[in-house]
């Protein structure tokens, strides 16, 4: 199965015009099969977005094409909207699990961990006049008026108070 980002992933690695990278480095950086990588590559050639240049019988040269620069900024672009589409999903989210939180008589928000949304949570909180503080581990201190919210990293315990949130559950 097809995976933009490992591809898009490969292209920027040939882009940065390093001779000396083989197939199996590509492979290791990347994460895929040497197989899969294999094929990609093929692909990308066949599509003239690189050239394979054969330098002696153990060593092979990649290089992008202006094709391959142009299908970068593409590709590129592509993820960037599908980034701001999640971002806009992930906020509006956010905001009616905070509205429920306010509703429901809670004063504060708790953000349990580190989480690539933390900037979210802090801005719907900012929003919303809910004040807002961030803790790396769940502690003895935090009030009964403030609503958790643990960070994906973060195992919400079964017993914790009913309510609660998990960004588990928003990342899809």
């Amino acid at each position: 199965m097809k995976n933009p980002e490992n591809e898009l992933k490969i292209l920027e690695l040939i882009s940065q015009g390093k001779d000396d990278i083989s197939q199996r480095d590509i492979s290791r950086i990347i994460g895929l099969s040497l197989g899969m990588t294999n094929s990609i590559l093929r692909r990308f050639a066949e599509k003239g977005l690189i050239t394979i240049k054969k330098v002696n019988n153990r060593n092979i040269q990649y290089a992008l094409t202006a094709k391959g620069f142009e299908e970068i900024g593409h590709r590129s672009w592509n993820y960037f909207k599908r980034t701001i589409k999640n971002v806009v999903v992930y906020r509006e989210a956010i905001n009616g699990i905070l509205k429920e939180a306010l509703d429901n008589g809670f004063r504060d928000v708790v953000l349990v961990g580190s989480s690539d949304l933390e900037f979210i949570v802090e801005h719907e909180c900012y929003k919303l006049g809910f004040p807002f503080r961030t803790v790396y581990e769940k502690s003895e201190d935090l009030s009964e008026n403030s609503f958790l919210i643990f960070a994906e990293n973060q195992v919400k315990d079964p017993h914790e108070r009913s309510f609660s949130y998990s960004l588990n559950n928003l990342v899809y």
